[in-house]
């Protein structure tokens, strides 16, 4: 929490006004039983993280959205907070679960909220997500500009020494093929012998990287300056429209 806490100041002390932490960056990503994912998940939103993340947005005047593992009654969430001046803001709970996450967390039950905030209309969604096209579209249709993606990417099965991460491009097709801007915000190194594949990045609603991706393996903040009024404009041309061309007559 301290070094998230020097990292987020650090950003806004540099002008960011939406800052994105990664997935479970209050607690980890690797559990070793359900005992200590237990006793490590906190209720949202009066646990001492999400009051500690308000109460710094506040202090900053700025937004954040950040992974935190949720205890909602006797159920873990793989969850993600957002906050901003005016304190706690609202929740989104991961909907598509990672391997080991599955016996640690529950699917999240709050389907694909946008949440309005003084600095745009805010979507959320957590890493493997990200592996779904339904996600973004839902998100699209239910009115984002900016989709915030705290994550820990792991490497692909087969994936080829150096190259990039798959959610690279799975995330600049997401937002081209859905007229959003997407804030990626990975972690690096490696957490009991898992490693993670750090490459965050800030993508424009046409697809192109405006900030990374960044390290593989050294801690990076990344910043660009969006008009997220962009991601209102769906026209390709005077005859294609994102939303507009979807076929829904056909597709089942």
């Amino acid at each position: 929490m301290a070094e998230a806490s020097r990292l987020v100041r650090a950003a806004a002390a540099e002008g960011s006004g939406l800052i994105v932490l990664p997935e479970l960056a209050s607690t980890g990503y690797v559990f070793a039983s359900q005992e200590e994912a237990n006793s490590l998940a906190e209720p949202v939103p009066d646990g001492p993280t999400t009051r500690a993340w308000a109460a710094l947005a506040r202090e900053l005047g700025i937004h954040i959205v950040a992974g935190i593992a949720e205890r909602g009654g006797d159920v873990l969430y793989n969850a993600a907070v957002i906050v901003g001046p005016e304190g706690y803001i609202g929740t989104y709970r991961k909907a598509h679960l990672w391997d080991q996450e599955n016996v640690y967390f529950a699917k999240g039950d709050l389907g694909f909220p946008v949440f309005d905030t003084a600095v745009g209309r805010v979507g959320v969604a957590i890493c493997y997500d990200g592996w779904f096209p339904e996600t973004f579209r839902q998100l699209a249709l239910g009115g984002a500009e900016i989709v915030c993606i705290p994550t820990n990417w792991v490497p692909m099965p087969d994936q080829p020494e150096g190259e990039a991460a798959m959610a690279n491009t799975l995330h600049r097709a997401a937002a081209h093929s859905n007229g959003l801007f997407i804030a990626c915000a990975d972690r690096v190194g490696t957490e009991r012998g898992q490693p993670f594949e750090g490459q965050s990045l800030i993508i424009g609603p046409k697809g192109w990287p405006l900030a990374g991706p960044a390290s593989r393996d050294r801690t990076e903040t990344l910043s660009a300056l969006v008009d997220l009024d962009e991601a209102g404009r769906k026209d390709l041309n005077a005859f294609n429209s994102l939303l507009r061309d979807r076929r829904t007559d056909i597709y089942g």
